[in-house]
């Protein structure tokens, strides 16, 4: 099984997909005239305007869901595969696929915005690449092969990795406890006793829908988010001397990296687009979930969360491992030859041992202990992130079917991503992590390839973020000059929702507290 999904992985990220990842960050760099420096002051308005409504989430809301996927196993373990395995270069690649990547994420949540739909059970707002598909290309077979890539890929591969990143941290300060058989495999009672706490929290979770999920990640990703970037600050300035050294590290090896310029590349992106999934369309689904005036307001706060997770959260990161010498690269040969051996060749890459040991040097048994608690929440609001998507990906594939098949489906769901969080953490690191790459990587293809066939076809994201730009410099987002979205005006088929929206906008009909609402001062 293992051979079979290395095999897979060197088929769906070979460099055509690194470089395809790349090229589309820029092309729509370009096309929004690099919308993610004009407007990043634009980004951080958006983030505390407006208020859920009955059927949807605050803009806050859905960043904090986004970012619960975005920020979670790839900024602690992701970060030390990159360096363990590309060469310290491979951070300075996570940099330029963020920042190239904040368009991509621009584009694709915004047309998650216009062209979401209402959930049939529930009436939330529902949306993302399987609902953009069929509506703005008119390719209902490639909204379905989205979907089913996205809930094999959320729902089946990519939980285990976080699950899996939990319990080595975990057995990391507490040990393993006593060996004991369980379903077939070799493992030790912490490894289950912290499971039993994941599945049970996990489950009271997931059973309470989006809201729950929302509110629970509104309080849990900042908190843990700024919690550890002012831990990873505090190292940085204790090894100040050292900053100058590291970005040096950083520059110098991106083009004449220690494991090989092309390591350093695809360890880069790979990484990258695992930690801030610009392009791979998880976050669409939870962009599109938010109640805003305008599909642009949210395309740039999710573009923003690029930003975090990357920018800030990922080069914290490396930043500790690097300035404290805690790391080994891997050389191109067999398995225990290194190019750096700087600690034992024993310490697993795919994993957080590289950021535990960098805290332990610097806050002792202190460090080790909250990079297990910081890893928990981490992975753990990822793993609600992709119950989200898996669940409005069941909806699409089964909102025609009826109430009872969809109600079916999402419990169906639930059981199955309970059952991989075990299986996960159970497993070996490697197994786990090659698993999910191929998710991310299938997903990737499927949804990059799609938005700039979009592009060619209509350029929905690009006019109305004219439109957006132009109704700002008129004054919009007042309480006497709200904005406004008429699909009509710019020839944008299919986009229910906010044509319904206008219809009663411009009758009056349109109740306050679905508007965005001026923030308290």
């Amino acid at each position: 099984m293992e051979g079979l999904v290395n095999l897979a992985n060197s088929i769906i990220w070979s460099p055509a997909l690194v470089y395809l990842c790349l090229g589309a960050g820029l092309f729509y760099s370009i096309m929004t005239r690099f919308v993610q420096v004009r407007l990043f002051k634009e980004m951080l308005r958006l983030l505390f305007r407006g208020k859920p409504d009955n059927d949807g989430i605050s803009s806050f809301q859905a960043l904090a869901v986004s970012l619960a996927g975005r920020v979670g196993m790839g900024n602690i373990a992701g970060v030390a595969a990159a360096i363990g395995f590309g060469g310290p270069g491979a951070v300075f690649w996570m940099w330029v696929v963020a920042f190239l990547g904040a368009s991509t994420a621009y584009v694709e949540s915004t047309l998650g915005q216009i062209y979401k739909e209402r959930d049939v059970i529930t009436g939330e707002y529902r949306g993302g690449p399987a609902y953009y598909f069929e509506r703005a290309l008119g390719q209902k077979w490639y909204g379905i092969l989205f979907a089913i890539a996205s809930i094999i890929a959320c729902g089946v591969f990519l939980p285990g990795v976080q699950a899996n990143g939990v319990i080595n941290a975990v057995a990391q300060v507490a040990g393993e406890g006593s060996a004991m058989n369980f379903m077939g495999m070799e493992t030790g009672t912490t490894r289950l006793f912290a499971l039993a706490i994941i599945l049970t929290v996990l489950g009271f979770i997931i059973f309470g829908g989006i809201k729950r999920i929302a509110t629970f990640t509104e309080y849990a990703v900042p908190f843990m988010a700024l919690g550890y970037i002012l831990l990873a600050l505090l190292i940085m300035f204790t090894n100040f001397s050292m900053i100058p050294q590291v970005f040096g590290m950083i520059i110098g090896d991106a083009f004449t990296a220690q494991a090989g310029f092309g390591a350093a590349i695809g360890w880069g992106v790979k990484r990258g687009i695992y930690s801030n999934e610009a392009g791979q369309g998880t976050g669409p689904h939870a962009a599109s979930a938010a109640a805003v005036d305008h599909p642009a307001q949210q395309g740039l706060v999710q573009a923003f969360s690029v930003y975090v997770d990357t920018l800030l959260v990922c080069s914290a990161t490396a930043f500790m491992i690097l300035s404290t010498g805690m790391y080994n690269i891997q050389g191109k040969l067999a398995d225990g030859q290194f190019l750096v051996q700087n600690v034992a060749a024993d310490v697993e890459i795919n994993s957080p041992s590289f950021t535990q040991m960098a805290m332990e040097s610097v806050y002792g048994n202190f460090g080790d202990t909250f990079i297990a608690v910081a890893v928990f929440f981490f992975a753990f609001t990822t793993i609600l992130a992709y119950y989200y998507i898996a669940e409005v990906n069941i909806s699409f594939l089964t909102r025609s079917m009826g109430k009872g098949a969809s109600r079916m489906g999402q419990f169906v769901v639930k059981v199955v991503i309970m059952f991989m969080v075990a299986y996960g953490a159970l497993n070996s690191s490697g197994f786990i992590w090659g698993l999910g790459d191929v998710g991310v990587g299938l997903m990737a293809w499927l949804n990059i390839v799609g938005i700039i066939i979009i592009f060619f076809v209509a350029r929905p994201a690009i006019d109305i973020l004219r439109d957006y730009e132009a109704q700002l410099k008129a004054g919009g987002g007042t309480s006497y000059n709200r904005f406004v979205f008429d699909p009509k005006k710019f020839g944008i088929k299919n986009a229910t929702y906010w044509e319904e929206r206008h219809e009663l906008q411009q009758q009056g009909l349109l109740k306050d507290d679905a508007l965005t609402k001026e923030p308290k001062v």
